[in-house]
């Protein structure tokens, strides 16, 4: 008996789950990937040969460039608040909007006196804006504050210990390092992180 031929048909497969899927990773890296933030000033970091990755919460980077000193913290939440606890400080209120754009300031270098006038720029005029740095004197103690309050913010906020880490141009004067870790060391704060620059021997910004 004959065997009945059954004609072939030509495989189709439905790659609109596949693309839905892409499409809905592809979101998700874009919303959750961090931006680089441009430094307030060039700063030629020292090499490393050690991979460590920086951390993304609970973290304050004391920036050191042009014999300047700047700050900046992560979290929204945490800006707002040290914002404010300086504000109280120092005898200066801010407005809820003063409040919200200052949380987007990344890092500055301005002491108090000028603060307001920086907040009020936009981000270009932010940039090209001449930051003398934040005063490290004993007398204003205004690094010193800044460093402090959210330290204090970071443990009221989030119940963690702020960590700290100086970014330094590796042509920097010592006096100037040595300031900023006199300071650390006055609130008793002896351990931090140096962030340094991918060295020759291979590795990735490390701690």
């Amino acid at each position: 008996m004959a065997r009945i031929k059954v004609p072939r048909k030509s495989t189709a497969i439905d790659m609109t789950a596949m693309c839905d899927v892409a499409f809905l990773l592809l979101t998700f890296f874009i919303l959750t990937a961090k931006v680089k933030t441009e430094d307030p000033v060039p700063i030629d970091i020292p090499k490393s040969s050690i991979q460590q990755p920086v951390p993304e919460s609970d973290f304050a980077t004391i920036s050191v460039g042009s014999q300047k000193a700047f700050f900046g913290v992560e979290g929204v939440d945490i800006r707002k608040e040290t914002l404010n606890q300086m504000g109280s400080i120092y005898h200066m209120t801010f407005t809820p909007d003063e409040q919200t754009r200052f949380s987007t300031i990344t890092s500055f270098g301005v002491p108090m006196s000028q603060l307001k006038q920086f907040i009020a720029l936009t981000a270009d005029q932010q940039k090209k804006f001449a930051q003398p740095g934040i005063p490290r004197d004993s007398v204003s103690g205004e690094l010193t504050n800044w460093i402090r309050q959210a330290r204090i913010a970071t443990k009221a906020l989030h119940n963690k210990e702020l960590r700290l880490a100086i970014k330094g141009d590796s042509k920097e004067e010592y006096p100037v390092i040595k300031d900023v870790i006199g300071i650390l060391q006055k609130q008793k704060v002896n351990k931090f992180s140096l962030i340094t620059d991918l060295g020759s021997a291979g590795g990735a910004p490390a701690k």
